[in-house]
């Protein structure tokens, strides 16, 4: 039984999953994800931790996650700048927080993956490999996951050279050789050892 089978067993709903993606990143956002996904939904087997789906597959389950109407979706997206204003680990919070009150009503619980919980006007747990086990969590990986290679698509149009297509940002050998080449870009993250 997951914990979000236990804390539903003993009559809590609505219960969302919680997940970012970008922590690691040099460049780009860091992208949370909150998701209501009900009690025996057809996507609950088929949802896991995005990285170990192909993109096809996130892909698809993505379109599915935001478009169905029995699930609920909350995404927020904090930028670099304010990443390096206040650090990664409290824009993530940031971003979680603002992730969970963007859903269309207050969660009984905020299931959270990783061991620190932002404040929320819900009660939250943290859950280390919540992405693996939790499917409300996996259902919020692969919103965040996916609208981020998204937006560092976008990036990698916008700022030609760097990769962000491919790498979406992350430390890469080819990644750190475009910076010392061309110079940070606007979307780096100044505070990040390799780019200021």
């Amino acid at each position: 039984m997951t914990l979000e089978e236990e804390l539903l067993s003993q009559g809590h709903w609505p219960i969302c999953g919680v997940d970012e993606a970008g922590r690691g990143p040099l460049a780009g956002p860091v992208v949370a994800a909150a998701v209501i996904l009900p009690p025996g939904h057809e996507l609950r087997p088929l949802v896991h931790d995005s990285k170990r789906l192909s993109p096809s597959k996130r892909e698809s389950l993505y379109k599915r996650l935001i478009s169905e109407e029995d699930i609920h979706v909350g995404v927020s997206m904090v930028d670099n700048g304010t990443i390096d204003e206040i650090n990664i680990l409290q824009a993530t919070l940031r971003a979680m927080e603002t992730a969970v009150s963007c859903l269309p009503q207050i969660p009984a619980y905020a299931l959270i993956d990783g061991n620190i919980a932002p404040k929320m006007a819900c009660r939250c747990m943290p859950i280390i490999k919540g992405d693996v086990f939790e499917p409300c969590i996996s259902a919020a990986s692969i919103v965040a996951k996916v609208i981020r290679d998204a937006h560092m698509a976008e990036m990698d149009e916008l700022y030609p050279g760097y990769g962000f297509a491919q790498h979406k940002g992350y430390p890469t050998r080819s990644h750190y050789e475009a910076i010392r080449s061309l110079g940070a870009c606007p979307i780096h993250r100044r505070s990040f050892k390799g780019v200021g």
